[in-house]
């Protein structure tokens, strides 16, 4: 109970967008998936062996990929759990397991507990963009199980793997946008000091990033 008076007293205080993504945290999921989609055929061409087993793995995710694309979630849902079972401790498999939970969160009815049961089996890797992105997933599906702290342990996590492989260690895309979600979480929670802090960083640390350009109003909003 104390959860939902919380989340409601501070809904007050956001713009549409903010007090849906809390509530439902669609968007953001949605906004993500384009990167998988877009970069997975990159990752998987560079980083997958030339082993018979992993290519046709490789090629069968590719065919659910186009179901996923198409936004046809449900039947993209049985093939990415097929290639989950049938291709186990291979790379596409484990892919499968993060387009699973993907899958799940965008059912008419998502099913919160299903998705983050997948997006934790996905293993993450050194790249740049996948598994940050991935990370960034898990908080936005850790948000929508009322598992706030995780949420925001993941979105700073996602931020740091996106700047350790960026130019100069600063990402100008995840790693903002990931601080930002962490920020409004924990204004949600009324952690407002801590809220505040990594605001303050956003306008600090990411002077060239869109999020940047708006990050005052959000200082202004967790100093009252």
């Amino acid at each position: 109970m104390a959860n939902k008076k919380v989340e409601g007293t501070y809904e007050e205080t956001l713009n549409n967008s903010e007090a849906f993504f809390i509530k439902y945290g669609k968007p953001a999921i949605i906004a993500l998936v384009a990167i998988v989609v877009v970069l997975a055929g990159i990752f998987l061409y560079k980083n997958y062996v030339s082993e018979p087993r992993e290519n046709e793995a490789n090629t069968e995710l590719a065919k659910v990929q186009n179901l996923f694309n198409a936004q046809q979630y449900d039947q993209a849902l049985k093939g990415f759990t097929k290639i989950q079972s049938d291709y186990s401790g291979t790379d596409a498999g484990n892919l499968a397991n993060l387009y699973v939970g993907l899958c799940y969160a965008h059912q008419a009815k998502p099913n919160w507990a299903k998705a983050l049961e997948n997006v934790e089996k996905f293993s993450t890797s050194d790249d740049q963009i996948i598994s940050p992105a991935s990370q960034m997933a898990l908080g936005d599906i850790y948000a929508n199980n009322n598992q706030n702290d995780k949420a925001v342990e993941s979105f700073k996590k996602a931020a740091d793997m996106a700047n350790k492989k960026a130019l100069d260690n600063i990402n100008l895309s995840i790693a903002p946008l990931a601080l930002k979600k962490a920020g409004i979480i924990l204004e949600s929670m009324n952690k407002k000091d801590e809220a505040l802090k990594i605001y303050e960083q956003i306008k600090k640390d990411y002077v060239n990033s869109p999020i940047s350009q708006e990050i005052d109003k959000y200082i202004q909003r967790a100093s009252n």
